[in-house]
């Protein structure tokens, strides 16, 4: 843990404040974006990082996570389309509230609700990371091949869609992840005497090929238009407001902390599931759908904790629970850090930065909130030709920075075709990004288990941790065959009725 001195040192030894400001307004400008999620607004920055020092880097990209987060809220409420999926939710109240005149409080109490959920989030992310990080040490390499398969087989079973669709793209990443040198003999593989493939496919290019680049030619084909009033302001709530929705935003704190933790959950699950408690808890429950303040409050309480409680899992044990979080830990590797208790030990700046860089980033939520806001409604209020043309310039700068090579701009390029036709056909591209993020840790330690084993499978049978980590794994998987085999035998059974 930090002391005061260790504190003094980032915020005026550092830029840490800095770059606090700068992720944050990022944030905030690509959440306002509809489409333009957090992950892709993250992995938008990413390729400027790797020049970076480590601890800088993380604290931004933390910090972008949570300026998207509270970003994705302006459009959802101003215009009734969320720039963020985990901005869902707020639709509901918040566009009925500018409906009625009062899309100013509504973008207040939005902004307040999310500073007082990123405050409990990063008080529990500072409480319970390091502390849960210490049982990694029991971990042997069998446990690690259990973990890194308990992460894509809970991404690839909740990912939405076809199991089997969400196992296959998880494949795919995996043998993505195997182009390049053998972790355990140094053989090349699969590189097709390509020297630039000797080092492997890099998961930034992966990242943003699948998420950005996809992302542009899905919005290619859109003929919408949208147009945010200029004239709107915050009006921060009161006192007097704040105090009445404590109980919806305590709710979605509670509810965000748990889904943080959970791999897969989201912030836009725990933004519905607040919604919902906060509606059944609430003294007027027949407001909500017209214009409640506390249907704004609760989901944004929410989605904000778990810009925070979600690294939780990623800095303890390497396991992303979203798209956000599998760009973070991109982040990380791209730096050569690794989670766990080493982390905390050999790399403990890191750890501070992100602690201290994120409470500067919501402290300075408030302002910048309130400054940013009509910028953010004149780049919305841009012809989309304008808007993809400088985000498809962003992209392919900040690749060439990493290696000064135009193929990796081609790689990245061939990914964003491939993304595009994954969404087509509706594979999920969260598990491919996995399968390339985590193919390293499940296959050297697989290699390593049955190195040490002499060849013997049954060392994942002998190691308690391995075999709860990979039961788990299982009962997802046929939770969630179950639950499709129920689903199609209820779209049949209405089918016959109709």
């Amino acid at each position: 843990m930090a002391t005061f001195w260790d504190i003094m040192h980032l915020l005026t030894g550092t830029p840490l404040v800095l770059v606090a400001i700068i992720g944050l307004t990022w944030g905030i400008l690509g959440g306002a974006l509809p489409g333009i999620s957090a992950s892709i607004t993250m992995a938008l920055v990413l390729p400027f990082t790797y020049t970076m020092d480590p601890a800088m880097a993380i604290a931004l990209l933390a910090c972008v996570y949570i300026g998207a987060e509270y970003g994705g809220s302006i459009p959802a409420i101003l215009i009734r389309t969320p720039g963020t999926n985990s901005s869902a939710a707020t639709v509901i109240d918040g566009y009925e509230m500018n409906r009625q005149g009062r899309a100013g409080e509504a973008l207040g109490i939005s902004l307040m609700s999310g500073v007082v959920g990123s405050l409990f989030g990063l008080a529990m992310l500072v409480l319970l990371t390091e502390p849960l990080s210490w049982l990694a040490l029991l971990f042997t390499p069998a446990s690690y091949f259990g973990l890194g398969i308990l992460g894509l087989s809970v991404i690839a079973s909740t990912s939405g869609g076809s199991l089997v669709k969400g196992l296959a793209s998880a494949v795919i990443g995996l043998m993505i992840s195997t182009v390049g040198t053998d972790p355990i003999s140094g053989v090349t593989r699969f590189t097709f005497n390509a020297p630039d493939l000797l080092g492997g496919i890099e998961p930034v290019l992966v990242m943003v090929g699948l998420f950005a680049l996809t992302e542009l030619m899905s919005q290619s084909g859109s003929t919408s238009v949208m147009k945010l009033n200029a004239s709107i302001r915050i009006k921060l709530p009161s006192l007097d407001l704040m105090n009445r929705l404590k109980r919806s935003q305590f709710i979605g704190c509670l509810l965000g902390l748990f889904e943080g933790l959970t791999p897969g959950g989201g912030g836009s699950i725990a933004a519905f599931m607040s919604y919902n408690e906060a509606k059944r808890w609430s003294k007027e429950p027949e407001k909500f759908g017209k214009g409640s303040e506390e249907g704004v409050a609760a989901p944004e309480a929410a989605n904000n904790t778990v810009a925070s409680t979600a690294l939780i899992p990623l800095l303890s044990f390497g396991i992303p629970s979203s798209n956000s979080t599998a760009v973070l830990l991109g982040g990380l590797l791209m730096h050569g850090l690794i989670p766990g208790p080493r982390l905390f030990e050999q790399s403990a700046q890191v750890i501070d930065s992100i602690y201290v860089g994120s409470f500067i980033a919501i402290i300075a939520q408030i302002g910048i909130g309130m400054i940013i806001l009509p910028a953010c409604i004149w780049l919305v209020n841009r012809p989309r030709p304008y808007r993809a043309g400088f985000i498809f310039a962003l992209i392919l700068s900040g690749l060439y920075t990493l290696n000064n090579s135009t193929f990796d701009l081609g790689l990245a390029l061939g990914l964003g075709l491939l993304g595009y036709f994954m969404r087509l056909t509706k594979f999920p591209v969260l598990p491919m990004i996995l399968g390339v993020v985590l193919g390293h840790l499940v296959e050297s330690s697989y290699r390593r288990s049955l190195v040490l084993s002499g060849g013997d499978l049954m060392v994942f049978l002998e190691d308690p941790i391995a075999v709860i980590l990979l039961s788990l794994a299982l009962i997802f998987v046929i939770f969630s065959l179950r639950r499709e085999i129920l689903e199609v035998r209820k779209s049949k059974l209405e089918e016959a009725h109709s």
